[in-house]
């Protein structure tokens, strides 16, 4: 059984248009789809390594969630930002089908990591990144990233690139992602096209 999941989420830096808060339809409801993200709290969300979600690190601000800037968290005395960066479901699913909503910031760089093994996280000290797949998610024309072909918007993040008839948003406007995930089978869609397509344990993953 593949589990359909829907949110608005992730942007990084200031948002400026209201989002009206997440609906669904009589028809999206009939087929299974739930909502993640209620469109005013963070409910049913915790932070990686906490019981509940570090305010420092995360908003909700006109209907969406907001992730905000590294240089307005709270430090370490090395000058690094606390942890609290990587905001996860309280719940966890198997097979699914996740659709979301994001925009980006000039030289933003964000993204969503799936299949994250929590406890391999937390032994990654002291950086604490939760390790997983990661849809890419990045202004490709301002940040660095945007060089590499495997680091852009909607790559599975430093593994495989996104195919050519990709199509982004200008910065500041709202794009639509979906992930797939079913056995060994995982997909990357972006604004109605599908531009990234994997199966586990063939060659191309090794």
């Amino acid at each position: 059984m593949i589990l359909p999941l829907l949110v608005t989420l992730l942007a990084q830096g200031t948002l400026t248009h209201p989002v009206a808060p997440n609906t669904l339809t009589a028809a999206e409801r009939a087929a299974g789809w739930r909502l993640l993200f209620d469109g005013r709290t963070l409910q049913g969300w915790r932070g990686l390594g906490y019981d509940t979600v570090p305010t420092a690190h995360w908003v909700v601000v006109e209907g969406a969630i907001q992730k905000i800037a590294s240089g307005n968290v709270p430090k370490l005395p090395d000058g690094q930002p606390q942890s609290g960066g990587d905001l996860m479901t309280a719940q966890t699913f198997g097979d699914f089908e996740l659709t979301w909503e994001w925009k980006v910031t000039p030289g933003a760089n964000s993204g969503l990591k799936y299949n994250v093994s929590e406890e391999l996280s937390l032994a990654n000290a002291p950086n604490h990144a939760a390790l997983g797949f990661e849809y890419q998610i990045l202004d490709d024309d301002r940040h660095p990233d945007g060089k590499l072909p495997s680091h852009r918007a909607g790559a599975l993040y430093d593994l495989l690139p996104p195919s050519d008839k990709k199509h982004v948003q200008p910065v500041g406007e709202w794009n639509r992602s979906t992930i797939i995930f079913r056995g060994n089978h995982g997909e990357h869609w972006l604004n109605g096209e599908r531009i990234v397509a994997f199966d586990l344990g063939t060659a191309r993953m090794d």
